[in-house]
């Protein structure tokens, strides 16, 4: 994730939350296994990937987004 942030220079934001520390926003976006990646566009959830993924996986989701 840090890869990622770092070589989008600008174009998106990556941030994590702790599940145990913010269960209202995780029964929020329902989130009920760890890892789970929102996306967002806009405010809007666009997209969700739960578990691990390798990172070209996580980038070509990103860019289906854009």
């Amino acid at each position: 994730m840090e890869q990622l942030a770092e070589e989008a220079a600008g174009r998106y934001r990556i941030g994590k939350l702790n599940v145990d520390e913010n269960p209202q926003t995780a029964a929020r976006f329902q989130i009920s296994s760890i890892p789970t990646m929102l996306l967002f566009k806009q405010h809007q959830l666009r997209d969700r990937l739960i578990g691990a993924h390798p990172k070209a996986t996580i980038a070509a989701r990103l860019a289906q987004i854009k």
